[in-house]
């Protein structure tokens, strides 16, 4: 059912969110500013999302390889990476010296790409 499906993949990105925005501080107190900052903690996200959606989102479409699956999942996450980044980066970009400004644009990047993400996972990372 896609709508119980759908309620386990927005637990997972909450999850992700956590993750993101985790990875992404400690990357910003490492001096990795925020746009660099952010592709690293874009990709410990995606990796912590996967582990969620294959063992309860997608359980009965998870691949025997988690290899092949990773990949997939991975390379299906990229358009809504696009307009995940694209969203963070407007919020980066708005002239706010705010601590919180990150965090915000994590989340606002997080939502964009939600939609995008869902579908791209369901249809390609874990066909049926």
């Amino acid at each position: 059912m896609v709508n119980s499906q759908f309620i386990r993949f927005a637990v997972a990105g909450v999850v992700g969110f956590a993750a993101d925005a985790g990875v992404l501080y400690l990357a910003l107190a490492c001096g990795l500013g925020p746009f660099f900052g952010r592709v690293i903690s874009f990709l410990a996200a995606v990796w912590v999302t996967w582990q969620i959606n294959r063992r309860y989102t997608f359980r009965e479409r998870a691949e025997r390889s988690a290899w092949v699956e990773w990949w997939r999942y991975l390379l299906s996450m990229l358009t809504g990476a696009s307009v995940n980044y694209a969203a963070y980066t407007l919020v980066i970009l708005s002239d706010s010296r705010s601590s919180w400004l990150p965090l915000v644009g994590v989340a606002c990047g997080s939502v964009a790409g939600m939609f995008v993400n869902f579908f791209a996972a369901k249809l390609w990372a874990f066909p049926k």
